[in-house]
């Protein structure tokens, strides 16, 4: 990070950089890094016991909301938490609280991001999920257009058939953005195309 950074900051001084990880990446080294370089991040956070209980109210409010309304319910809490031992200090966590039909679904992030530049909704929906979305998008074109078969001999052939998925890709995002929007189609899941 500190070479990509420092590139970064060489080219485009005045750039906010803002860093997005999965849990795995929610290292204190991580975060002590970010925070002594004046580097955003908003990273995943494994859920325990503890993070659990402090957001109990707000999935209860959820789980009322589903209950009464059949459908899926999200709240989101903001709050401050330490590790026992691998944290240095105290950050700002962001809980969803999320029923949805049949199971609990809640899940953490850590920040360092304030409240006023990012509310706990923003941070988790737009700036944490947005990125996850593009891996989907990722999937639609292995599962859906065969990107991920490159089982021929040469490289060229398989080159081919990674230049053919990639423009059927670009045709379908492009039908599904400018003809499909609106409709039922314009968000398809991934699957294979017989």
């Amino acid at each position: 990070m500190d070479r990509i950074v420092g590139q970064i900051r060489a080219r485009w001084p005045k750039t906010r950089i803002v860093i997005r990880g999965d849990a795995g990446f929610c290292r204190e080294s991580i975060m002590a890094w970010c925070e002594a370089n004046n580097v955003r991040y908003v990273l995943g956070l494994a859920r325990n016991k503890r993070l659990q209980r402090a957001l109990g109210e707000t999935m209860e409010e959820a789980r009322t909301s589903h209950e009464r309304s059949g459908k899926p319910a999200r709240r989101f809490r903001d709050f401050c938490y330490k590790t026992r031992k691998s944290w240095s200090r105290e950050r700002r966590v962001i809980g969803k609280a999320e029923y949805l039909p049949g199971k609990a679904n809640p899940r953490f992030v850590v920040t360092n991001l304030s409240a006023r530049e990012a509310s706990a909704k923003r941070l988790y929906e737009d700036l944490y999920c947005a990125p996850g979305d593009m891996e989907n998008r990722i999937k639609e074109q292995q599962l859906g257009l065969f990107a991920d078969r490159t089982s021929t001999a040469t490289l060229r052939a398989n080159q081919l058939r990674l230049y053919f998925s990639s423009f059927a890709y670009v045709l379908l995002h492009g039908l599904r953005r400018l003809g499909l929007a609106g409709t039922a189609h314009a968000k398809p899941r991934a699957r294979r195309f017989a």
